[in-house]
């Protein structure tokens, strides 16, 4: 079968196994409790205030974490029951079987941060913002912490097809977000740590005192752009050669 028809035919499966399960509304999570961080903020009418309240604990802690739930989940059912044996023993493309489910990963990150944008617009219409919404700037911003996650995916992607077990990457992703409290601060380790890329691409920090918020934007695009590469080859390299 062509990569063309096995990446479309994953994403069919992918998609149905999505509308079985729950899993999807993980992704109203952060975006409401980013909600509710805003409405209980005085932002004094500054939209950047107001972005970088919504967006720390959701770019901190929250959406490392559910980009190791996805990255799980889209795994969970071949490691169960012999789900690898029964779908790699189909003439199907392996490395479209990989980049399918990367995409739907990608697809509910993407979700979610549609609906952060929808908390912080309707957070700054109920706070009554007087300024006019910056779109570019939340928009360019919103989008930054997307692409951080590319890396971060193909990493625990990497970690979720390597161990059978669905609570292992779990357990390993949220023991290496928690050190985010203290690595976005730092301006040497926060740029090269994957869990900590998100938060700093999205928080609108600049200027003396920021730490690692004060390194060039195209150093951090550069870090994340070259580690993403690196990751998802080594995920299809390992996925291409995994034993059935």
């Amino acid at each position: 079968m062509s990569f063309t028809a096995t990446y479309f035919r994953i994403l069919s499966a992918e998609r149905l196994k999505m509308a079985k399960s729950p899993v999807w509304l993980l992704i109203l999570i952060s975006p409401l409790i980013a909600l509710l961080i805003g409405l209980l903020s005085s932002t004094s009418g500054d939209w950047n205030v107001l972005m970088s309240v919504m967006v720390m604990l959701h770019g901190m802690l929250l959406l490392p974490m559910l980009t190791g739930v996805f990255t799980s989940f889209v795994c969970r059912f071949e490691h169960a029951g012999g789900g690898w044996k029964q779908l790699l023993v189909l003439p199907l493309t392996r490395t479209a079987v990989y980049l399918g489910k990367f995409t739907i990963v990608m697809a509910l990150l993407t979700g979610t941060q549609l609906l952060l944008l929808g908390s912080i617009l309707l957070t700054g219409m109920i706070q009554g913002m007087p300024e006019p919404v910056p779109w570019g700037f939340i928009l360019g911003k919103l989008l930054l912490g997307l692409v951080a996650c590319v890396p971060l995916t193909a990493l625990q992607m990497f970690v979720s097809l390597i161990w059978s077990s669905f609570a292992a990457p779990l357990a390993i992703n949220f023991a290496l977000t928690i050190p985010n409290m203290l690595v976005v601060n730092s301006a040497t380790y926060g740029p090269y740590y994957p869990w900590a890329q998100p938060m700093i691409l999205m928080v609108p920090f600049d200027g003396p005192g920021f730490g690692v918020y004060n390194v060039p934007l195209s150093s951090l695009m550069t870090v994340v752009g070259g580690s993403a590469v690196l990751f998802i080859t080594i995920g299809i390299v390992y996925f291409s050669k995994k034993e059935v």
